[in-house]
């Protein structure tokens, strides 16, 4: 079972650590790395998420993400995320820190209360499909996506992506 750190509105740890289910269940404010794929190609991967996951099953997502476990550093817990969602190994070095969202969502009928502080990567990697190997049975699939068109996703609000607006504000921005 995965505990992380519990925090405050404004994101400063409490002292308290809780199970990922009970701090989706009580709605407690936690943090999370997220980590876009982009290669030389200027195509950004994205993520069929399992349709059997609680949270947006059956959608297309950001290359990798999860929960800073207990104690951990955000790199570290970006570059663990990496290896568990997709099966690759980067360098600490590749990931640039774009900067910082909020998230705050309810779903599943109330069962399920995200309250997050993400922390945002950006790698430049010319990473191959065949690649990525999913270990966890959070991924169905990955793809790249030529950016102009995600870009046009984003702005459709296609039903069939996770709609993160802050964030592709955040990461588009880094990339003009």
């Amino acid at each position: 079972m995965e505990y992380i750190d519990v925090l405050d509105e404004k994101g400063n740890k409490t002292g308290e650590v809780k199970s990922k289910d009970e701090v989706h269940e009580k709605g407690l404010w936690h943090r999370a790395v997220h980590i876009w794929i982009l290669n030389s190609k200027n195509e950004i991967l994205l993520q069929l998420r399992s349709k059997n996951l609680v949270s947006s099953p059956g959608k297309w997502d950001i290359s990798a993400a999860g929960h800073i476990s207990e104690g951990e550093e955000s790199l570290i817990s970006a570059e663990r995320e990496l290896f568990e969602e997709l099966g690759v190994k980067i360098p600490i070095e590749s990931f640039i820190l774009l900067g910082h969202v909020t998230q705050s969502a309810i779903k599943n009928n109330g069962t399920y209360i995200n309250n997050e502080f993400n922390d945002v990567y950006l790698i430049r990697s010319d990473l191959k499909i065949e690649d990525f190997k999913f270990n966890d049975g959070e991924v169905e699939k990955v793809e790249y996506v030529p950016l102009e068109t995600f870009k046009q996703w984003v702005q459709d609000k296609r039903a069939d992506i996770v709609q993160r607006p802050d964030e592709f504000e955040l990461l588009f921005s880094y990339l003009k």
